[in-house]
């Protein structure tokens, strides 16, 4: 049994609104210090004191798409259609949602081949293939207009899962670090754990000489009921992160991904047949899934959300945690009563570097 299999989390503890709803600002969440078995819980504008002058945070600067777009099947059905990737021959990968009371959408089948779902503007989807072989969530589509982000731009709204209370403006999807690609290019799902940092807390971690590396990682959509592994994603990583990354590494300090995707976008870059561990520049397409057989080359720790049991994830965390201080901290996440999902809180998972440190609790809880 993995460590995910062990997990049990009760239902019911999603965050249903963003922070700032809840309390005065993103950095309102709650912030859960793992340092191998030992966990000790934090506010999340404590994270200055979590880590150390010469440690790199890795950023995913990848900008959120309002890839939720209202359609009509040719029965004449109402659906949604989430904008997952765009492929190289311009074909872009959806999936397909049934619109349901409340404003959110439900899983649904797409194709078969040759189907239709029309857009606004007249723009028309003709289904192709399926993404991967066997599955019928995500197709290839063939659009009749080149121009999707630019419909997705008049037309879009952020991608909506069952378990938020309403819609929320594209503002609260994206992060400090989010940066606009000049061929409108992004993520269909928020790179949710860089969303508690704020401008301030940047300023103080720069201040007290934390270093910020970034990288781009496309993120596709990773439909909640789903629990798929990964699709293949675009990512890059550049020779000045690559430069500061190793550079950072031969000094000693730790580097510390901010979410999955800056694991997948570093550890592709630093995957190469020569094993070295150093991290080179590197862009285009990352199927790399990583799991606790394959390890990691690179990251030292992970700032992260809090995953579902069955959230394929939760292998990339094994692989840096180990099982038992994944299960050891989600036991504590739980019993704490913690939330989950993008809006929720998050969890740093640091290596076990000073066993006999303290492990102070702040008023958090």
């Amino acid at each position: 049994m993995s460590a995910r299999q062990a997990l049990r989390v009760p239902d019911g503890r999603p965050a249903v609104v963003p922070a700032e709803e809840r309390g005065r600002g993103r950095d309102d969440v709650r912030l859960m210090v793992s340092r191998g078995t030992a966990v000790s819980h934090h506010a999340f504008r404590e994270l200055p004191g979590q880590l150390r002058a010469g440690d790199v945070l890795v950023v995913n600067t990848s900008r959120t798409l309002p890839a939720a777009v209202d359609g009509t099947a040719s029965s004449g059905a109402r659906v949604v259609v989430h904008f997952s990737a765009r492929g190289d021959d311009g074909r872009w990968a959806v999936e397909l949602r049934e619109p349901v009371p409340g404003g959110s959408t439900r899983r649904c089948a797409g194709g078969p081949a040759g189907s239709v779902v029309r857009l606004p503007e007249g723009v028309r989807l003709v289904w192709e293939e399926p993404l991967a072989a066997g599955e019928d969530r995500l197709w290839w589509v063939r659009p009749s207009a080149a121009a999707v982000p630019e419909l997705l731009r008049r037309h879009g709204r952020p991608i909506r899962y069952a378990y938020t209370r309403r819609d929320q403006p594209l503002s609260a999807y994206q992060t400090v670090f989010a940066l606009a690609a000049p061929d409108g290019a992004g993520s269909a799902e928020m790179p949710s754990a860089g969303r508690p940092f704020t401008a301030g807390l940047v300023a103080e971690l720069v201040s007290r000489g934390i270093q910020f590396a970034p990288v781009v990682l496309h993120t596709g959509v990773a439909s909640a009921e789903a629990h798929e592994t990964p699709y293949p994603e675009r990512f890059e990583v550049s020779a000045a992160t690559a430069r500061l990354v190793n550079a950072a590494r031969a000094g000693g300090g730790r580097i510390i991904a901010v979410g999955t995707t800056a694991v997948r976008a570093l550890e592709t870059a630093a995957g190469g047949n020569e094993a070295d561990g150093l991290v080179r520049a590197l862009a285009g397409w990352t199927d790399l899934v990583v799991t606790p057989g394959r390890g990691v080359r690179v990251v030292d720790g992970l700032l992260t959300g809090l995953h579902e049991p069955e959230a394929s994830h939760l292998l990339m965390l094994e692989a840096v945690a180990g099982r038992e201080a994944l299960e050891r901290s989600y036991a504590e996440a739980v019993r704490a009563l913690y939330l989950w999902h993008e809006f929720g809180d998050v969890h740093l998972i640091l290596p076990d570097e000073e066993p006999n440190a303290p492990h102070c609790c702040s008023n958090a809880l």
